[in-house]
């Protein structure tokens, strides 16, 4: 992957919705994970699918809808605090 992308996978982990990558890959897999890139939406079906800044991803976790725009990629899986700074919750979410 280069700079401008991530796999969807690696960055619901670095964000802290998932404990593992194979919990996040999971999730991705069942299709509960929706993206909108370049107004497209799509259901996505695979870990590998990318995901850059500026799309937005709609999923349920723990019984909430988390509706949330991609600010960065990030390069590990930080602390809480670095985890949030890489995406904004929009006003539906």
């Amino acid at each position: 992957m280069s700079d401008l992308a991530c796999r969807i996978d690696v960055w619901l982990w670095r964000a802290r919705f998932a404990k593992t990558r194979t919990l996040a890959a999971t999730m991705v897999e069942k299709g509960a994970v929706r993206l909108t890139h370049h107004g497209q939406q799509v259901r996505l079906d695979k870990a590998s699918r990318s995901v850059h800044p500026g799309d937005r991803l709609v999923f349920a976790l723990g019984g909430r809808l988390f509706d949330l725009e991609v600010l960065a990629l990030g390069e590990r899986r930080g602390p809480p605090e670095e985890a949030r700074a890489l995406y904004a919750l929009t006003a539906e979410g």
